[in-house]
């Protein structure tokens, strides 16, 4: 229940903090567009979860990896050299994974295709 309250607080701070971004532009027209409030909101709360979620499996993996080639090096120490470079490799592949997620958060939040339509 606690993680609830977190993420519901967490969400309201963050549309009250956009709403504040856009005071300026109510000074000027006397009332707030709450289609960009939501907009701005809702990109970063995606651009957030879009990096949490997309690096917990690299992170998994890359640790089972490494335990993986620790356990084989520790059983057979004259293929350390194959052991590591096979596990360099994987390591590189997977870290890839994390990059893409890197590459989608910085899309949405400077990218977004949808800026143009609903920031004017």
């Amino acid at each position: 229940m606690s993680g609830l309250k977190t993420f519901v607080f967490v969400a309201f701070m963050l549309f009250v903090v956009s709403s504040v971004a856009f005071a300026s532009e109510v000074a000027t027209t006397g009332y707030v567009d709450w289609a960009k409030v939501i907009f701005v909101g809702v990109s970063v709360l995606a651009a957030g979860l879009c990096m949490g979620l997309g690096t917990i499996g690299p992170g998994l993996g890359m640790g089972q990896a490494t335990a993986g080639a620790s356990e084989a090096v520790g059983r057979n120490p004259e293929a350390q050299g194959k052991i590591m470079l096979t596990m360099m490799v994987g390591l590189a592949m997977t870290e890839s994974v994390a990059i893409y997620a890197l590459v989608v958060t910085l899309i949405i939040l400077y990218a977004n295709p949808f800026k143009a339509i609903i920031l004017g």
